[in-house]
C-alpha cells in the first residue's frame, strides 16, 4: 500500500496519537517545541511522514533528518560535526565505540517512559551499557537465520546446511561477520569471538557443493528465489516478511537448535545535542506501541525491543509470528569487537570465497 493510498488514514491516526501523546505514551513534560536532528538509514522507521506530523502535533517539534550510508559512516558524521545531532541509530555493534569516544551521552530512562518496557536483559546488555550506564535505548531487533521454500524440508541444525539434499540449492548472504558467525554456531562456538577460525572456515568450505548463489541485495534474493535459483538460504527475519507479504513469494523462516545470529538498533542522544528533552520525547515516540503497530502493520519493521509493543502485533501478522521474543537471546547478539579481529573475519571469509570459486 502507497502513502499516497493511505493519507487520509494517517491523518486520522496522527490526530488519534496526538489526543493520546502526553497521557498515555507518557511524552517528557519538558519536551515542547523547537526542533531536532536524527541521524539514520533513510527510510528506517524514523522519517516516516506520518509519524513526524503526529509527533509535531502532540510536542511542537519538527524533526529534520540527516542519513548515513554504512555504520562506519555514522560514525564519522558524528566525529566531525559536533553538536549537529540530537538523535542517532546505533547497531549494538558500534554502540561502545561511539560512547567510549564520548560521541553519545548515556540515556536518562526517566525521561522515556516505555523504556520500561524493554527488558532489563536488554537494557544492561553489555552492547548497550557501559559500567552501568546504558548509552542507547534498544529500538528494534531482527535476525539472520534460514530461510526455506515451501514444502522444503526445514533444516534442524545449521549443520544440516552441508547435507546433500541441498546440494547447489543453497544460497548464502556475502558478508564476512554473518558468515563466521554461521561458521562458530555450527561449531558450537561464540558468534562474536570463536576460539578455533579454522573449524569456522572449515564448517563454511563444507557447503562448498551446495552454494548456488552469493547474494548481497534483498532485490537480489528476492528475484533468484522468484526464480527458482535456490530454496534454502541465510536471510533476514524481516526481509522474510517482506518477501512473503510484499512480493507474494512461498518463503518460511526457521531459526535451528543453535539460535540465529541477532542484531538490535538502539536510539542514542548525541553529546552536545541542541535538543536533549525533545531527543528523549522522540525516542519514547519510537518505542512506543502506538508507533510500533502502525509502522510494522503497514510498512513494514524488525521486531520491537518494548514487549508491550511487540505483544500489541495482531496475532496473524507475520513479523509476530517471524520474531518470537524466545528468539532474542542475548548470547547471540552480535556484538562490538576489536578491528584486528573484524580483519580476521573478512580474511577468513575471503579465503571461503576462494576456495568455493576453485
Amino acid at each position: 500500500m502507497t502513502r499516497i493510498s493511505r493519507r487520509d488514514t494517517m491523518r486520522v491516526l496522527a490526530a488519534a496519537m496526538a489526543a493520546g501523546a502526553a497521557g498515555a505514551a507518557g511524552l517528557p513534560a519538558r519536551a515542547a517545541g523547537g526542533k531536532i536532528t536524527v541521524l539514520n538509514w533513510q527510510g528506517y522507521g524514523t522519517d516516516e511522514a506520518w509519524s513526524l506530523e503526529a509527533f509535531a502535533t502532540a510536542t511542537g517539534i519538527e524533526v529534520v533528518h540527516d542519513y548515513f550510508s554504512s555504520e562506519a559512516e555514522t560514525l564519522t558524521k558524528l566525529r566531525t560535526n559536533p553538536g549537529a545531532y540530537d538523535v542517532v541509530l546505533l547497531n549494538s555493534a558500534r554502540v561502545s565505540t561511539a560512547a567510549m569516544e564520548g560521541l553519545i551521552v548515556p540515556a536518562d530512562l526517566a525521561t522515556i517512559p516505555n523504556a520500561a518496557n524493554i527488558s532489563a536483559d536488554l537494557l544492561t546488555n553489555p552492547n548497550f551499557a557501559i559500567d552501568g550506564k546504558g548509552f542507547a535505548v534498544p529500538w528494534v531487533w531482527g535476525m539472520t537465520s534460514i530461510a526455506v521454500r515451501e514444502g522444503v524440508a526445514k533444516p534442524a541444525s545449521y549443520k544440516d546446511l552441508a547435507a546433500p539434499a541441498y546440494a547447489g540449492r543453497f544460497a548464502m548472504n556475502d558478508d564476512a561477520m554473518i558468515a563466521v558467525a554461521l561458521g562458530a554456531l555450527t561449531t558450537g562456538q561464540d558468534l562474536n569471538d570463536p576460539a578455533d577460525m579454522e573449524a569456522v572456515k572449515e564448517a563454511l568450505k563444507a557447503l562448498k557443493p551446495n552454494i548456488k548463489l552469493l547474494w548481497s541485495s534483498e532485490d537480489q534474493w528476492n528475484k533468484s528465489f522468484a526464480a527458482g535459483e535456490f530454496d534454502v538460504s541465510m536471510f533476514w527475519s524481516g526481509g522474510s516478511v517482506r518477501s512473503r507479504r510484499n512480493a507474494g513469494l512461498p518463503v518460511d523462516f526457521v531459526v535451528p537448535a543453535e539460535g540465529a545470529v541477532v542484531w538490535v538498533d538502539g536510539l542514542a542522544v548525541a553529546a552536545g545535542a541542541p535538543n536533549p528533552e525533545g531527543a528523549a520525547a522522540f525516542i519514547n515516540w519510537m518505542i512506543d506501541p502506538k508507533f510500533y503497530v502502525e509502522w510494522a502493520t503497514k510498512v513494514g519493521a524488525p521486531a520491537s525491543a518494548n514487549a508491550q509493543a511487540l505483544a500489541a502485533l495482531p496475532a496473524d501478522d507475520l513479523s509476530a509470528q517471524v520474531h518470537k521474543p524466545d528468539y532474542m537471546v542475548s548470547k547471540n547478539v552480535m556484538s562490538a569487537m576489536p578491528d584486528e579481529r573484524r580483519e580476521a573475519f573478512n580474511a577468513a571469509w575471503e579465503e571461503v570465497k576462494a576456495f568455493y570459486a576453485e
